[in-house]
This record gives C-alpha cells, structure tokens and sequence, in this order.
C-alpha cells in the first residue's frame, strides 16, 4: 500500500497553503516553486482541490489560491479521499477480480477482512487529524498518540 504522489503533493499543496496564513494567495508557479512540483501537475492538484472544496481560486493580478475554510476544518482523512480515494472501499473486489466477472475468493474472502481492517485504522487516525494540526514541526508531530488532535502547536508564521 503506498500513497500516490497526487495524494502526496495535493497535501503538501494545502500544507503550503495553510502555513501562509488566512488570505494569503499562492499562484501556481509560487505553489510550484516553492513545492518542488511541475506547475502542470500543481494546477491538477488544485483543480481537484478546487472542486473538492478545499481551496478557492481567484483570478487576476493578485489571484491565486487560498484554503476554502480554515486549517481546522480540514479533515486529513477526508482530503485524501478527495485526492485519490481509499486504500479500501466497498467496490474494490469488483476492480479487483482478475480475469472472472467476480473474484473467486467473493463469498468467503479473509484478505477482505484484513483490507477493511486497515482501512478502518487509516480512517481512525486521519479522522482525528486536520490541516492545523499538520502545522507543526516533524518533531511535534512524531510525539501525537492519537489521543490530542487538535492540541498540538501550531507553527508561528513570521511578521511581516
């Protein structure tokens, strides 16, 4: 199981966003450079993004791309489901079937129990997490059991 890089950059992309402070904009070319991302693969993430309502977009000189709602109410879990879904979902043994119609193990299938099982893990933890708690440093974030979402420090933002 591996997150794919749309789900990767598209947090990394909120992440940059939210760490900018409330109604700051960030074009594409700035998201991209400061991401280390192709602008082309930028704009997709935040077409998506856009569309999932996590950002907003506004055109002209000073247009660009801000957070749709605050940090905090941005739920982790559900904006990777917006970037590239989940790692297990009701329809997977259909995708999932090999050469049949149906997959062979559809009746009784152990290895389905162990997929919902992680993905219910996945969905307890980033359930608890928001965008503002990603604004910390690695260090903060290594120390979270689970049990204080929301109560971690957020990373100053520098005055101007």
């Amino acid at each position: 199981m591996k997150l794919s890089a749309q789900e990767e950059y598209g947090l990394r992309c909120l992440l940059r966003l939210g760490r900018e402070g409330e109604g700051v904009s960030l074009t594409i070319s700035e998201l991209s450079q400061r991401e280390g991302i192709s602008a082309p693969n930028v704009a997709k993430l935040m077409r998506v993004l856009r569309r999932g309502g996590y950002v907003r977009s506004t055109r002209g000189k000073e247009g660009g791309y801000t957070l749709a709602r605050p940090a905090e109410g941005i739920n982790l879990g559900e904006a990777l489901a917006v970037l590239g879904g989940r790692l297990y979902d009701p329809a997977f043994c259909g995708r999932h079937s090999g050469v049949e119609r149906l997959c062979t193990h559809m009746p009784d299938c152990s290895i389905r129990s162990v997929w919902r099982l992680v993905q219910g893990a996945v969905d307890q933890v980033l359930g608890r997490l928001s965008l503002r708690d990603l604004l910390c440093s690695e260090e903060q974030m290594s120390g979270w059991k689970g049990s204080s979402a929301g109560n971690l420090p957020v990373v100053s933002r520098p005055t101007a």
